[in-house]
């Protein structure tokens, strides 16, 4: 069963989150002011989960940080800028 989550934002609305997009809301939870990468919680679409999480009403905000290495450039790091209250956590961790 995948991970569902139903959470109330600030403004009173209730929202439906599901899958990955899921994951990577309960994993911005998790980090709290630290945020999250992709080196700290490795996953492959970040980025997507952000947007439908955005789409959703939740506010991310998007840092970018450079990195070093044999592809040394930027990755981004979000941090979730809305107070959430779960109302239900089911399923799954993905």
């Amino acid at each position: 069963m995948m991970l569902m989550i139903i959470v109330m934002l600030r403004d009173g609305r209730v929202v439906v989150v599901q899958g990955r997009a899921a994951w990577a809301l309960n994993e911005l939870m998790a980090a709290g002011a630290a945020g999250c990468s992709i080196f700290d919680r490795p996953a492959p679409r970040w980025s997507s989960y952000v947007y439908q999480l955005r789409e959703l009403g939740i506010a991310i905000e998007t840092v970018r940080e450079p990195h070093s290495g044999p592809f040394a450039g930027h990755h981004a790091r979000y941090f979730l800028r809305i107070q959430i209250i779960i109302l239900k956590k089911a399923g799954g961790e993905s």
